[in-house]
């Protein structure tokens, strides 16, 4: 099927159904988990599987929430995201199996490719008629390579936050139109 003259679905995230969150290693011996407060993320599609799906994910850098204000100032200053200067992270797929997600992902305005693991919990149709999707998404990136640098060593010689971060995302969408 031709995807420049099929007509697309349109879906819209249902925020108040998904997260955005990560996990990261602290001092190498315990895990700080966070999430981010505000997001928007949209899908197109020309096909029912989803296997043709565009997605586009843009995420609040200032919403960044470990449930630690200290943590979470830090995190938006310039040591971290730099939510002033890049208040926004980005991320546009270019292919999606039905298991992988490979897209690109723009923090601080670094752009690398990234590959998700998917899992599709179906589609249903809620109380109010509308029709909803969700999956599970997870994956790993080095914050370093984002220009996320900072890190300070620990007197037992170990770092204080791993390089390594852990995206554990639930996304619920809701089918416009």
């Amino acid at each position: 099927m031709n995807t420049t003259t099929a007509t697309k679905t349109k879906w819209a995230i249902d925020a108040a159904h998904s997260e955005i969150g990560f996990k990261v290693r602290h001092m190498m011996i315990s895990t700080v988990t966070g999430h981010f407060d505000q997001f928007n993320a949209s899908v197109e599609m020309v096909d029912e599987d989803f296997s043709s799906a565009e997605i586009d994910v843009q995420v609040v850098t200032a919403s960044v929430n470990t449930k630690n204000a200290d943590r979470d100032n830090h995190l938006r200053s310039d040591d971290f995201f730099n939510a002033e200067a890049y208040p926004v992270i980005h991320f546009k797929s270019k292919s999606f199996n039905g298991t992988k997600l490979v897209g690109d992902l723009t923090i601080r305005d670094i752009t690398a490719e990234v590959e998700l693991d998917v899992e599709y919990n179906g589609t249903v149709r809620d109380p109010y008629g509308q029709i909803k999707s969700g999956f599970e998404l997870s994956g790993e990136i080095s914050r370093k390579a984002y220009g996320l640098k900072w890190n300070a060593v620990t007197e037992a010689g170990s770092v204080v936050v791993s390089d390594k971060v852990q995206l554990v995302i639930a996304a619920q969408f809701v089918k416009q139109g």
